[in-house]
């Protein structure tokens, strides 16, 4: 089982593409709209130093922006 959390805004194309990205290979994933939630942005800063979007957690690693490569490499099979 696969922890995947996006962290997004409602006028991010490559959003979407990661989100395209994550349905298509059935994974599921909590999103998070950073617009939304001031806090959840805050905490996002903290954590990565990066105010972009998207930014994908998956199992305790970050990918940022649009990379399905990486994001790849993190999933568990």
């Amino acid at each position: 089982m696969n922890d995947i959390t996006i962290y997004v805004t409602g006028t991010c194309p490559y959003c979407e593409m990661m989100k395209n990205y994550l349905n298509e290979n059935n994974l599921s994933f909590k999103e998070i709209n950073v617009q939304k939630d001031p806090i959840a942005a805050e905490r996002l800063v903290n954590e990565t130093g990066q105010m972009g979007v998207p930014q994908t957690k998956i199992n305790g690693e970050w990918v940022l922006g649009f990379d399905p490569m990486r994001a790849n490499s993190l999933i568990k099979q």
